[in-house]
C-alpha cells in the first residue's frame, strides 16, 4: 500500500540477481569453479550466499591474500558469468516490469557484466523497458550506480517496453524520495539507504524476510505482483498500456516463454529452426534486433485475422494457435448442422 506522506514512485531501480532472476542455483554453479580454482575456503552455498550481505566483490577480496589475487578471482568470475550464466527469469515478473514500465522510469543494476544483463533482458523481451543499465563492469558497486542514475538529468524519461525513450510524456524527474530499489540482499537494501532512496526486499532470493526487514527493507514481498500493490497502490490494478500492454506470447508456440537457447537456425528465438517466426525479418546476429523481430511478429500474431474471400462456406479461417489446413472434421460436422438448419 501506498504510503500518503510519500511522494508518489517516479523510478524502480531493479536488482538483476535473485530478484529478477533465480540466482542461487546458477550463481553458485559458477563459483563453485571459481572457488575450486583459487582455493577461495567457499565450500558450501551458505557461505556464498553470505558473501552478499555486503559488496559480493569486497567480500570476495576479504577471501584472498592480497589484491592481485582478488583481480584474479574477480576477473575469472566475470568472464565465467559473461560466457556461461543464463539464470530463468522469476515467474510473474515479466508482467511486474511491464507494469511499473508504463507509469515509471526503470533501471536495473547488478554486480554482474553488462553482457548478462544484455543477454537475460533481450531473451526474456524486457530490455526496452529499462531506461538505464548498470553493471559490474561500468559501476564499482551499487551505491555508485544509485547516485549515477540520481543525478543523471534525464532520469525521468522512461521506456515503455519500445525502443525509443518516452520524450513526449510529461518529465516526471526521479528524486531519492521517489525512487525505490527492489532487491534481494540486505547489502543492496543498506546500500540503497546510505545513498537516500527508498528499498523494497523480496522474499525469493539470497537473503530472508527477516535479514531484509533488519536491514531497512521497508517493504518484503512475498510474491512478485505484490510489488506492483505497493509500489502504485490502487493504480496497480489499471491494465498496463502501449507496447507494454504486448503479451509476452510466441507466436509459433503459444503461452511460452522465449528461452535464451541457440537452435540450429541460429535465429536465437526459441524455435526448432522450422517456420521460424523471425527468419524473415532479421538480418545478422544482433540479439537487439531479433527481440525487436520477435516483438513484431508477435503484434501481428495478436491482431485480429480477417477471413480471405476464398475462405470455403463452413470452414474457420486460420488465426493466431489455429493450422492453416482443413479444419478437424467435428468442426465440419457442425458447419454441415448450422447449414443444414438455415
Amino acid at each position: 500500500m501506498v504510503d500518503a506522506d510519500r511522494p508518489p514512485v517516479r523510478a524502480v531501480i531493479f536488482d538483476l540477481d535473485g530478484t529478477l532472476v533465480q540466482t542461487r542455483i546458477a550463481s553458485w554453479e559458477i563459483f563453485a569453479r571459481i572457488n575450486d580454482r583459487f582455493e577461495l575456503g567457499v565450500d558450501r552455498p551458505e557461505k556464498y550466499f553470505e558473501l552478499f550481505n555486503g559488496n559480493v566483490f569486497r567480500s570476495i577480496r576479504k577471501l584472498c591474500r592480497d589484491d592481485a589475487q582478488a583481480q584474479q578471482v574477480n576477473a575469472a568470475f566475470l568472464e565465467l558469468l559473461r560466457t556461461e550464466y543464463t539464470p530463468p527469469l522469476v515467474p510473474g515478473m515479466a508482467e511486474v516490469v511491464r507494469r511499473l514500465a508504463t507509469d515509471c522510469t526503470l533501471a536495473v543494476m547488478s554486480s554482474n557484466a553488462m553482457a548478462v544483463l544484455r543477454r537475460v533482458l533481450v531473451a526474456n523481451d524486457l530490455a526496452f523497458c529499462f531506461a538505464h543499465v548498470f553493471g559490474g563492469d561500468i559501476a564499482p558497486d551499487k551505491k555508485t550506480a544509485m547516485r549515477s542514475f540520481l543525478a543523471d538529468a534525464g532520469n525521468g524519461y522512461g521506456r515503455r517496453c519500445a525502443a525509443d525513450y518516452d520524450e513526449a510524456a510529461t518529465r516526471r524527474d526521479a528524486d531519492p524520495a521517489s525512487t525505490v530499489l527492489v532487491t534481494d540482499t540486505a547489502g543492496d537494501v543498506k546500500d540503497a539507504l546510505a545513498v537516500g532512496i527508498r528499498a523494497v526486499g523480496v522474499a525469493w532470493g539470497m537473503h530472508s524476510v527477516d535479514e531484509l526487514t533488519r536491514a531497512g527493507a521497508e517493504f518484503v514481498a512475498l510474491w512478485p505482483q505484490e510489488l506492483g500493490a505497493h509500489i502504485l497502490g490502487d493504480e496497480a490494478a489499471r491494465p498496463p498500456r502501449g507496447a507494454c500492454a504486448v503479451p509476452a506470447v510466441h507466436p509459433a508456440r503459444g503461452p511460452e516463454a522465449v528461452r535464451p537457447t541457440t537452435p540450429a537456425s541460429g535465429c536465437g528465438c526459441g524455435c526448432s529452426g522450422k517456420d521460424c517466426p523471425v527468419k524473415d525479418f532479421v538480418v545478422g546476429d544482433d540479439p537487439v534486433r531479433r527481440a525487436a523481430a520477435i516483438r513484431r511478429r508477435r503484434r501481428q500474431g495478436s491482431a485480429p485475422v480477417s477471413a480471405p474471400a476464398s475462405t470455403p462456406a463452413g470452414a474457420l479461417p486460420p488465426g493466431p494457435g489455429r493450422p492453416s489446413g482443413p479444419p478437424p472434421a467435428d468442426e465440419l460436422l457442425q458447419a454441415v448442422r448450422r447449414v443444414c438448419r438455415a
